[in-house]
């Protein structure tokens, strides 16, 4: 195999590691997907990855349970960096207005990746939120949320967020979407990491 197979397939192994040893809380492994300090942008949390992986434990100790489904994928390289796109759901499920749900958000990692000492890993870590749904898991349960509370977040993560706000998480409201400026910065930064600008 060529080197730039190599890379791909080293950089596909550091994205799908990073959903199975996250959701499955191998921390010490987890902690070998990131590059250095890497930073970690999410609606509920951005901060390094040592932080993420200390509020991650936390939230899964106090009952918060969200998970992670990865698909399809883009790889992006340019000599030691590199940018991956990679299709995602993220599912969390817990009490809404008093009714079990699952929400259920679709969309992509865009992650910012270097290659240093011959090992590649996440310098930066956005997801993009394209759309996503909120259910019971009684069918037959009556729910009814605060249209003012969930009008507050943008389209692609609305209800994802209504959850997280629900149980106290202080959420973001200005990640990228399906479209939008905060996509376009997203796209142009991407770019600009490729041809060696600093984040």
């Amino acid at each position: 195999m060529n080197s730039e197979t190599l890379d791909r397939l080293a950089i596909r192994d550091v994205i799908e590691n990073w959903a199975v040893w996250r959701d499955a809380r191998l921390w010490d492994r987890f902690r070998t997907v990131w590059q250095g300090e890497g930073r970690m942008m999410a609606t509920w949390f951005q901060g390094t990855a040592d932080e993420f992986i200390k509020v991650s434990q936390e939230g899964y100790d106090k009952g918060v349970r969200i998970l992670h489904f990865l698909g399809g994928m883009s790889i992006d390289i340019a000599g030691n960096r590199a940018i991956s796109q990679t299709k995602m759901t993220i599912s969390q499920r817990g009490a809404v207005e008093g009714v079990i749900c699952d929400v259920v958000c679709t969309g992509r990692f865009y992650d910012f990746l270097e290659k240093k000492d011959g090992r590649w890993g996440i310098v930066l870590r956005q997801p993009i939120y394209e759309k996503d749904r909120l259910d019971p898991i009684d069918p037959s349960a009556t729910l009814k949320l605060d249209q003012t509370l969930l009008m507050q977040f943008p389209e692609g993560y609305r209800h994802l967020a209504y959850m997280q706000a629900r149980i106290g998480y202080n959420v973001k409201k200005d990640m990228p979407g399906l479209d939008g400026p905060e996509l376009e910065a997203l796209y142009t930064r991407g770019k600009a990491w490729l041809t060696g600008n600093p984040l």
